[in-house]
């Protein structure tokens, strides 16, 4: 730094304001000591950085099902957000997801002193694991309640099935048959509920879902039951990858989509335009998931203050909360009912 500061004709306290990024520096200064950084080949040690700030400009990501294109998109977009910021990301992927493991989980990024962990827990027991543990520092929390004040993300599943719904509906159809999520998962359980409120609302029959597990396979088996039930003319499915595995088995029955049967997918994964026939679905905007959740990281991270006040507060704080809006694609998958 001393170096730097001479090439550059500055302070080492300006050098050190330009590494921190601080508003007082004028651009022409920065410009100057990122040029002499540059010329002298100095990048700056994170490890003396974390030792004289108390941070490790480290982050933790918690996530299960991660291969899936809803958490993995969201974990994308947190690396990208987190390195604009200055941050490495250490993501722990789980494959079970009981609670001794993510307790587990919590205590290593602990031990790996991480200034602040977002946990993708879209399972319902996911999140109670996290309210029993004691993290020590900022958490933020993606597509679950933990009703302890905790920030929450998530997408606003609930708008995004009844639009689904309401479409099968305008156009026609008497109701609407839904293949759903697991059950537990935070998503699928309120796009089920939303689903069956919109039918009530419009005086519709609400059949008995039929539960799969996010697959393709399950959207297939589920699929083939449905298209055995010549009243089944419209179906509201809880992912595209699900929806995918319904088209096949309706072709393979001589239901014509949409001439016999509609379907409506969720998430709008990038191959949805391609399927045969391009899916109407609903679209989730995963990547302002995982950026808004990073923010709200920092921003509390940033807040030293209230961090240190939370653990003595004697009610529950305000929850920062962020509901990402979904949009309805409509292509050819949907259309009026057949003809009787």
């Amino acid at each position: 730094m001393d170096d730097v500061a001479r090439l550059a004709g500055v302070s080492k306290q300006t050098v050190s304001r330009v590494l921190n990024e601080h508003p007082s520096v004028r651009a022409e200064t920065r410009e100057a000591v990122l040029t002499a950084m540059r010329t002298l080949g100095y990048r700056p040690s994170r490890s003396a950085r974390s030792l004289a700030s108390g941070r490790t400009r480290m982050l933790g990501v918690i996530s299960f099902d991660a291969a899936r294109y809803g958490p993995a998109s969201i974990l994308t977009a947190i690396n990208r957000a987190a390195q604009d910021s200055g941050y490495l990301v250490s993501a722990i992927a789980l494959d079970t997801a009981d609670h001794d493991t993510v307790v587990e989980a919590v205590d290593r990024l602990s031990a790996e002193g991480a200034d602040g962990v977002i946990a993708i827990a879209p399972q319902r027991w996911i999140g109670r694991a996290l309210a029993d543990t004691h993290l020590g520092t900022p958490l933020v929390v993606l597509e679950n309640d933990l009703e302890n004040g905790t920030p929450l993300v998530t997408a606003d599943s609930r708008a995004g099935a009844r639009k689904a719904t309401e479409h099968l509906l305008g156009l026609g159809h008497a109701t609407v048959w839904h293949i759903a999520g697991p059950t537990g998962w935070t998503p699928a359980d309120q796009r089920t509920e939303s689903w069956r409120q919109t039918l009530h609302e419009a005086g519709a029959r609400a059949p008995e879902p039929l539960v799969g597990d996010w697959t393709a396979d399950a959207g297939y088996e589920l699929g083939r039951v449905l298209s055995q039930r010549p009243d089944v003319t419209a179906v509201f499915v809880s992912n595209d990858q699900m929806a995918l595995g319904a088209l096949h088995a309706f072709h393979e029955a001589g239901r014509e989509v949409p001439g016999h049967v509609s379907v409506v997918g969720y998430d709008d994964i990038p191959e949805a335009a391609h399927f045969l026939p391009p899916l109407t679905t609903v679209r989730t905007d995963f990547a302002e998931i995982g950026r808004h959740a990073l923010q709200l990281l920092l921003d509390r991270i940033a807040d030293p203050v209230q961090k240190e006040l939370e653990p003595v507060l004697e009610s529950v704080p305000e929850r920062a909360e962020h509901v990402v809006p979904v949009e309805l694609v409509v292509r050819s998958s949907t259309g009026r009912p057949p003809r009787r």
